[in-house]
């Protein structure tokens, strides 16, 4: 066969596949290809913080698939923009950075994640992280990835905070620190202006490494294998076919939806799904496209009594001067904003003892979806998603085509404990927005709407008006069992010379987003390879 021959092919150039391509190619002995099947991070709008509203739904950037209709979400397919840039969904996500709860990675060393638990992760966390606040136990501050405080004050949002106070939950300082119970302030992956998206902090600084080979717009069709090993890659760019070849491993890095595809692609995969495609199974792996799990949210949407809203603030020539000096003088304001200001972790009624179930992100303005206009009204929003959802769904290849969507149908709100989960969620926040600190701001509720009171209602309202968070997880998951993907060393079971790291090993969705996790999964997954992890 052809082809030009590397040490290790990395496929995805996201938060996991940009990290490892930064520590393998670290060893100037180490050939390294890096395959992205977008381009170059250039926009302006994908270096400025705020910037998400516009490219998080714009196919320059994104690749938009579309989920099957379920129950769950009313009938209706729900888009899931994933990353198609340099960073990958870093390059486009809302950039709050928020690891997950301490028990998420418990949990996932419970589920046959041997090094995988709280303590075995903190110092992979800790060694990507340039934090910007106090020093703890628990932050990073050597690292390269840029983490800031909240730089937007807003006085809704502070009120908001003192009304949660009032409802019962406690302050918290630091979400990434002893726990996420409670309210605050969100942190946020941003330097001093610039958004710090995964090539920003692990790709462009070391991108004149001449054993490092980035190529873009490469789209992988296959792996290659010699019997059970894996030895390269296929890959179209400019309608082009190429191979190149890894000497050492191939590591997946493309993502929940597009690992499992690019595994059952290449004849790896349950062995019932991929011989009617008439592709010959290699492993078979019933385990590959399963356990998919996505945070399912649901937006609450108040008039405000005031003109204090950013829908507001936008439409005020003067405003949006301001705003522009404030973040080209200080760095601050809110340009610099991401998809939560403030939230933070509840228990309802339905929780675990001492684990918070759902999550808050709480912003002063109101949007039908990013990329679109603000409301015209002085809207106020405070969201929410269930932290530890119990349905599960698929993803499956429809088409040999590498290029072809496939069946993406995560089910949402199977599981009867994720609908009653959601309806407490709507009545915790109608809690919160009563409180003294709060109630005295808005005039009407406009989502989920007066009309809507009992749990009967309540539920439809999610169903109907509910949607993704992005957070896409868990359909290559780390384990033992016979429905695991990879080992925990992240090698994919019944192969040699092939890994997955990205938020498809997870066994779990952390609770929390999952941007600070695939980018911890890149971490621990280089130190594996490299013989550098106590548990290698």
């Amino acid at each position: 066969m052809g082809g030009q021959g590397y040490d290790y092919v990395i496929v995805g150039a996201g938060s996991a596949g940009s990290v490892l391509a930064n520590r393998l190619s670290a060893d100037p002995a180490h050939r390294v290809l890096l395959l992205e099947a977008g381009g170059q991070d250039k926009s302006f709008w994908l270096k400025i913080p705020v910037g998400y509203f516009r490219t998080i739904y714009d196919e320059r950037f994104s690749r938009i698939f579309q989920t099957e209709p379920c129950e769950g979400s009313g009938g209706r397919a729900i888009a899931w923009p994933r990353g198609r840039v340099l960073g990958g969904s870093s390059s486009i996500n809302g950039l709050i950075f928020i690891r997950g709860q301490h028990e998420d990675f418990d949990e996932w060393e419970r589920l046959g994640g041997t090094g995988w638990g709280s303590r075995a992760v903190l110092p992979h966390f800790r060694r990507i992280e340039r934090y910007n606040g106090a020093a703890s136990q628990y932050r990073g501050a050597l690292g390269e990835l840029d983490v800031s405080d909240l730089r937007n004050d807003h006085p809704d949002c502070r009120a908001w905070i003192e009304a949660a106070v009032q409802y019962g939950l406690p302050r918290n300082p630091d979400f990434n620190g002893e726990s996420t119970y409670g309210v605050g302030s969100y942190q946020l992956s941003i330097g001093r202006y610039w958004r710090a998206s995964a090539a920003a902090a692990f790709l462009h600084p070391i991108r004149h490494r001449s054993n490092l080979t980035i190529v873009t717009h490469a789209q992988v069709s296959r792996i290659l294998l010699r019997g059970a090993e894996a030895v390269g890659v296929q890959y179209i760019v400019g309608g082009q076919v190429r191979t190149a070849h890894a000497e050492r491993e191939v590591i997946l890095c493309a993502g929940a939806v597009q690992s499992p595809q690019l595994l059952q692609l290449s004849g790896i995969g349950e062995a019932a799904l991929l011989k009617p495609l008439g592709i010959a199974p290699i492993i078979d792996l019933p385990g590959v496209g399963a356990n998919l799990q996505d945070h399912y949210q649901v937006r609450s949407i108040l008039r405000l009594k005031h003109k204090r809203s950013l829908n507001d603030d936008v439409r005020n020539p003067l405003k949006l001067a301001a705003m522009g000096l404030d973040w080209a003088l200080r760095g601050r304001g809110p340009l610099t904003v991401g998809a939560g200001q403030v939230g933070g972790a509840a228990m309802t009624r339905y929780a675990r003892p001492g684990r918070p179930d759902i999550q808050f992100n709480v912003m002063p303005l109101s949007v039908d979806k990013p990329g679109e206009p603000l409301h015209s009204y002085s809207g106020f929003t405070t969201s929410f998603w269930q932290c530890h959802p119990q349905s599960r769904g698929h993803v499956r290849i429809r088409s040999v085509d590498p290029f072809a969507q496939p069946e993406i149908a995560p089910n949402y709100l199977a599981a009867e404990i994720d609908r009653k989960t959601m309806v407490e969620g709507v009545k915790i926040i109608r809690e919160i927005h009563a409180q003294p600190a709060f109630r005295d701001l808005w005039e009407e509720e406009v989502l989920p709407g007066a009309s809507v009171q009992s749990d009967a209602n309540i539920l439809d309202f999610v169903r109907s008006s509910g949607g993704t968070v992005f957070h896409a997880s868990g359909t290559c998951r780390i384990g033992t069992d016979a429905m695991a993907v990879v080992d925990p060393d992240l090698r994919v079971r019944g192969l040699s010379s092939l890994r997955i790291a990205d938020a498809s090993v997870m066994p779990t969705v952390t609770s929390a987003n999952t941007n600070a996790a695939s980018l911890m999964i890149g971490e621990h997954a280089a130190a594996r390879i490299l013989g550098t992890d106590a548990q290698s």
